[in-house]
C-alpha cells in the first residue's frame, strides 16, 4: 500500500508483521474515520499518488452507507485533477497516529450548500505507529545519529552512521544510507552506539521490523527502517527516557515563551 503523510509518500517495503499496521476490520475503520471527523484532522490528499497534494478534511462518515464526504481543495485546477483521479491518497494524524487510506474516484457533490466530494469508505486503513510507547520525533536542533556495525562477507565489521527520525523506549527509526545492506525484517545489529546530547551513548542491539520508502516533496526517495531495542539494559532505558522528557520540556518551554 502507497499512501502519503506529512508532504511525504511513503510505502510499506517489508514488515515482520504487516498486520500490526493494517486495520481491516469494519468497526476498526469505522473508529478511525468517526475520529477524523470528529477532530476535524487535517488531511493531506494526493491524486493517484503524484506528487501533487491539497490539503482537506473528513467532513461527514456515513457508517451505514459506508460513504465519506471530503472538503475540496480551494483551487479549481487542484479541484478538477482530483475529480479526474481514479484514486486519492490520503493521511491525517489522529491523536498523534498517523493513518493512512486510500480512497476513489470522486464523486463531485453539495454538502450542507458548499462543493464537496463523496467517495466509497476504504476497506482498510494502514496505522503507522503503535501506543505501546510514546514516540518522540528527533529534534532538527539536536540531530540524533545511531552508529550501526554492520559484519562484511569476510567477517569484517564496517559502520556506518544513521540519522535517527524518532525514538521511543521501544525503539528508533532511522534513515537507512543508500548503499546495500541487508535491512530486512528480523535482521539484528549488535553493538548500536546511540548519541544522546548532554547525555551520553546508550549501546543497544537492534532489529529491524519495518521497512518503508519515504519521497519526499522534490522526488527524493529515501529507505526508513523501524528497529526495536533488544535486551535493553535498564540503565540504558532509563537514558532514553530522561532525553525524551528534556527535549519535551524544552518544546513546551518554548511554546510557552520561555526559551
Amino acid at each position: 500500500m502507497t499512501q502519503a503523510t506529512d508532504g511525504y509518500q511513503i510505502e510499506l517495503l517489508k514488515s515482520d508483521d504487516y498486520s500490526r499496521f493494517l486495520l481491516d476490520d469494519r468497526l476498526e475503520v469505522a473508529v478511525i474515520l468517526r475520529g477524523l471527523v470528529q477532530k476535524r484532522c487535517i488531511v493531506t490528499a494526493y491524486p493517484d499518488g503524484s506528487r501533487e497534494f491539497f490539503l482537506s478534511s473528513v467532513l461527514s462518515f456515513d457508517e451505514d452507507r459506508q460513504r465519506l464526504v471530503l472538503d475540496p481543495p480551494a483551487d479549481e485546477q487542484a479541484r478538477e485533477r482530483a475529480a479526474a483521479a481514479a484514486s486519492l491518497a490520503c493521511t491525517a494524524l489522529l491523536d498523534k497516529v498517523k493513518v493512512q487510506f486510500s480512497v476513489g474516484p470522486l464523486q463531485a457533490i453539495d454538502f450542507e450548500g458548499f462543493p464537496a466530494f463523496s467517495a466509497a469508505a476504504p476497506d482498510e486503513v494502514l496505522r503507522l505507529q503503535r501506543r505501546d510507547y510514546f514516540r518522540l520525533i528527533a529534534p532538527v536542533s539536536h540531530a540524533l545519529e545511531c552508529t550501526i556495525p554492520v559484519p562484511g562477507e569476510g567477517g569484517e565489521i564496517s559502520s556506518f552512521k544513521a540519522r535517527v527520525i524518532d525514538i521511543s523506549g521501544g525503539g528508533i527509526a532511522i534513515i537507512v544510507p543508500p548503499r546495500d545492506l541487508p535491512f530486512s525484517p528480523e535482521v539484528e545489529f549488535h553493538d548500536c552506539r546511540l548519541m544522546l546530547p548532554d547525555l551520553g551513548i546508550v549501546t543497544a542491539r537492534l532489529q529491524v521490523r519495518n521497512v518503508f520508502e519515504i519521497t519526499n516533496r522534490n522526488g527524493i526517495r529515501m529507505l526508513r527502517a523501524g528497529c526495536q531495542f533488544m535486551g535493553l539494559s535498564g540503565n540504558a532505558s532509563s537514558m532514553i527516557q530522561r532525553y525524551i522528557l528534556k527535549i519535551e520540556r524544552e518544546r513546551s518551554a518554548r511554546e510557552r515563551g520561555a526559551l
